[in-house]
């Protein structure tokens, strides 16, 4: 219980309260008539003047509920109370008055924990007091009691509907920045790294094979070219503000595109059997994103590798791919630990499938997933 007072008594205030809108500007602009015709045309409303001037001047404080909520419960229910000593122990009575239960709202809706615990102690004592002195009846004291509580309960599940949509954005924004790092990584460091293992074997044979080192700068220029339209690509993407997953625009007929020989010397062939015209677009960008990463991670890591086989298959229910090579896999524990894998294992995750990366029992490392067609949905 400790604990529990403690979290209350520490809760911030909910971030970016508006200050004052066009229809505060309105409400108070209702109010102030409203509350005149009733002091003029109700008959048998006490201390006329006076109830009119005290709930037409507690007006304004509608204008800054949400900004200072406590100051303006304190101010509100200040004079409520003071108001009887003034009138023989009569209380303002008008009904326009019921405008006040908007500061107690506000007050659970945007105040801070200790703000609505002392907030809430004054009202409740506000009450009480009244109760005690004779000015207000049980029946009367009861219906206060039930309708504040109201005002409570209302503020109070606005706030927590507001923090659970606050916190269900910063769980997209989440989510759509560990997308964009996989994106980022699959696409730009792909061609990074074909850039710089083409830049090596420039290096290594410039003096000897001029003519190789010219081949290698014409490559580094077609994949800095390819690197520069993918981020092009994503950058539109996001200043139209599309999903993320719409920012890699690859699908498994791509896949074509990564089958033939590498700058390195390195045979990728690719095999597609099975019908995938009705595939979820983001399950086929992630088989062509998972089959990408596991072609860069085999030119980098894989020593003496000659070939890479790229299988597709698709049936009712499900796409899976495999991926593997005839390298030597007895480097790849270490470079398994950096962002490749992790991103090929988090895109199967959430699109409902799986990722599994390891050695061969021979000779090779091999990448397979299993994807449902329609995504996560399925």
């Amino acid at each position: 219980m400790h604990g529990f007072l403690r979290s209350v008594w520490n809760e911030p205030p909910p971030p970016s309260p508006s200050i004052r809108v066009w229809r505060d500007w309105a409400l108070v602009g209702v109010l102030v008539p409203v509350a005149v015709l009733e002091g003029l045309l109700r008959p048998d409303l006490p201390w006329r003047v006076v109830s009119v001037i005290v709930t037409v001047g507690l007006v304004p404080t509608l204008l800054w509920r949400r900004t200072r909520p406590l100051l303006m419960v304190v101010i509100a229910f200040g004079v409520t109370s003071v108001v009887p000593l003034l009138t023989d122990g009569d209380a303002v009575e008008t009904n326009t008055t019921v405008y006040l239960l908007l500061l107690v709202y506000a007050l659970f809706r945007w105040g801070s924990g200790r703000q609505v615990v002392i907030g809430l102690s004054i009202m409740l004592g506000t009450v009480a007091l009244s109760a005690f002195l004779d000015r207000l009846a049980p029946a009367d004291a009861i219906a206060a009691f039930t309708v504040t509580f109201s005002a409570v309960a209302l503020g109070g599940a606005f706030r927590y509907r507001a923090g659970a949509r606050m916190r269900e954005l910063d769980q997209v924004k989440l989510l759509e920045r560990e997308q964009l790092a996989r994106d980022l990584h699959d696409t730009v460091a792909h061609h990074v790294s074909a850039m710089a293992i083409r830049a090596q074997a420039g290096l290594a044979t410039s003096a000897s094979q001029p003519a190789a080192a010219a081949d290698a700068l014409r490559v580094i220029e077609a994949e800095a070219s390819r690197a520069l339209a993918e981020m092009r690509a994503m950058v539109r993407v996001l200043r139209r503000n599309e999903p993320v997953e719409m920012t890699p625009g690859r699908s498994i007929a791509d896949l074509r595109r990564l089958a033939g020989r590498t700058p390195d010397g390195l045979s990728v062939n690719v095999e597609i059997s099975g019908d995938l015209d009705d595939l979820h677009p983001p399950v086929g960008a992630a088989i062509y994103r998972i089959a990408q990463e596991s072609i860069t991670n085999a030119r980098r890591h894989a020593r003496h590798a000659t070939r890479v086989e790229v299988r597709v298959a698709a049936d009712d229910t499900s796409v899976s791919l495999r991926v593997s090579d005839d390298g030597d896999g007895s480097a790849r524990p270490a470079a398994s630990q950096g962002y490749g894998l992790i991103g090929m294992i988090e895109r199967a995750d959430l699109l409902g499938g799986t990722c599994h990366a390891g050695p061969n029992p021979g000779r090779g490392w091999t990448v397979t997933a299993v994807l449902p067609r329609a995504g996560a949905a399925a």
